[in-house]
């Protein structure tokens, strides 16, 4: 069974068990979705379904390629598209216009988070790779958040993959196994067990995956 929705990050929350225990949650708006395309190996060479989220009533930004798949099936047009790759079976039972909600979630199901973490510039290597930062005696007063050497000997050239300061964040992310504490039927909203990366408002994708 199909079960992957689009989301919004609204924000966390703290919430109490039974027993008293406290819970950080974060809120997610997830859908509702409507699938505007089915991919199956016989048109594209793979199987995938294309859920659409955030119907929109200014279309002036949209190109005439997107704009021609709504019409064509008679979809409101929506803002945020995404893909999610299936397996054969899930596209049998899919159609498109079919909506999607929360109703495919359970209170207790684990899930993956997929999404974009917070972009913070031009970092050093102590806030990008937790580097140690070096000692200040000896008059080494400008050099303490330094990365050090680059390099040995030989070869003599920076090797791939050396960690090094750049860019930090900004990235796709995906996290698994967090399970779903509590569902708001009525407003969509589902709350998920611990922290997920991005900023208020970022959008994601919900999946449903083992623990």
């Amino acid at each position: 069974m199909f079960k992957s929705i689009i989301g919004k990050k609204l924000g966390m929350i703290r919430m109490f068990d039974k027993n008293g225990n406290s819970i950080p949650a974060t809120v997610v708006l997830a859908g509702p979705c409507i699938i505007t395309k089915i991919c199956t190996e016989e048109t594209t060479q793979y199987n995938a379904i294309q859920l659409g989220f955030d119907s929109l009533v200014n279309t002036r930004n949209l190109n005439k390629a997107i704009m021609g798949i709504f019409k064509k099936n008679n979809i409101i047009p929506q803002r945020i598209i995404k893909e999610f790759r299936v397996k054969n079976t899930d596209t049998i039972d899919a159609n498109i216009g079919q909506k999607i909600t929360i109703d495919i979630f359970n209170i207790n199901d684990y899930v993956k988070v997929r999404t974009i973490s917070k972009g913070k510039g031009y970092a050093g290597v102590i806030k990008r790779h937790n580097f140690k930062m070096q000692s200040v005696t000896h008059g080494q007063s400008d050099r303490t958040r330094a990365r050090g050497s680059s390099g040995g000997q030989g070869p003599q050239k920076v090797l791939k993959g050396m960690k090094m300061a750049g860019h930090l964040g900004n990235k796709y992310v995906t996290i698994r196994g967090l399970r779903i504490v509590d569902i708001k039927q009525q407003y969509n909203i589902l709350l998920l067990k611990g922290s997920i990366p991005g900023s208020i408002h970022s959008v994601l994708t919900i999946s449903s995956c083992s623990k």
